[in-house]
Order: structure tokens, then sequence, then C-alpha cells
């Protein structure tokens, strides 16, 4: 297995995954659509090749995971330099191989390079795995997002 940075050559296999992973977050609640983001995700996806926040897992030069990575830049100024995993995914036949954990391991390297003395990410709720698995790498609980449908029958 390796971890590199993605090229543009790599384009269209992260961009099927993406939509794998859009497809798969569906059952743990997520509301974004998956092959109707295609286009979108592309364009977005060929940002981060150019800017090199982009890495890919290679299990015999062929593509099986990913993660997308930024610094985190608002408009306010913050005490802690941010770095943020914003997406990574492994296809579900090579989970379990320490493929996610390298592809995590390499974005949190690539962060602290940049200038991050801490790095975030975010996990749906109800997926379960997804928490676990950032738990054991050391992840706590930072901040806590809520929502409700605005249609309910207590209103």
């Amino acid at each position: 297995m390796e971890i590199t940075t993605a090229t543009t050559d790599d384009i269209d296999t992260v961009v099927d995954l993406w939509v794998e992973l859009a497809r798969d977050q569906r059952a743990h609640g997520s509301h974004l659509l998956a092959d109707e983001n295609r286009t979108t995700v592309r364009e977005a996806t060929l940002q981060r090749i150019v800017a090199e926040d982009l890495l890919v897992a290679r299990v015999d030069g062929t593509i099986v995971g990913f993660v997308m990575l930024t610094i985190e830049r608002g408009r306010y100024e913050q005490r802690r330099v941010r770095g943020l995993v914003e997406n990574i995914y492994v296809s579900p036949a090579y989970r379990r191989r320490g493929i996610g954990s390298a592809l995590l391991g390499a974005a949190e390297a690539t962060l602290t390079e940049a200038g991050a003395d801490i790095v975030a990410l975010e996990a749906l709720a109800e997926n379960e795995a997804a928490r676990q698995f950032y738990t054991a790498h050391g992840y706590t609980p930072h901040r806590v997002e809520l929502e409700k449908p605005t249609e309910s029958d207590t209103l």
C-alpha cells in the first residue's frame, strides 16, 4: 500500500469513490446526494489536486481510498491553527487493512507540516464505526451539531 498526493490522472477514480462515500453516508443520515453532485465534486477535486490537498491510497497501483484536507482559513483570528480532514474513504473491499489509519496519519502529518497545531474532522452521529475509528486515533468531541426537520407534529 502506498499513500501519495493525488494527480490530475486520479480525478475520475477519486470522484467515483466520493460518490460511493456519499451513497454510503446516506445510511447514517447524510443529506448529500451522490450522483447529483458528481460535477460539483469533480470541480472541487480538481481544485484540491492543484492545491495538493488530496491524498490517495493505492494497492498494486489501484486507488482504493482517499483523504481530503486543508488548513482552516476563516474570517476570524484563532489561537490555534486548525487542520481539517474533510473526507476520508476506503473502498469496502479494502477496509480493516490499516489503509484508513495510514490515510489519516498521512493527512495529520501533512497538516502538521503546513502549520496546524490541532486537527479536526466530522463524523455523522449515526456512524458508530467512524466515531469508534476516530476515537481510537485520539479524537474527542469538540463541537456538537444539532438539527431538526422544519415539518413536525409539534409545530
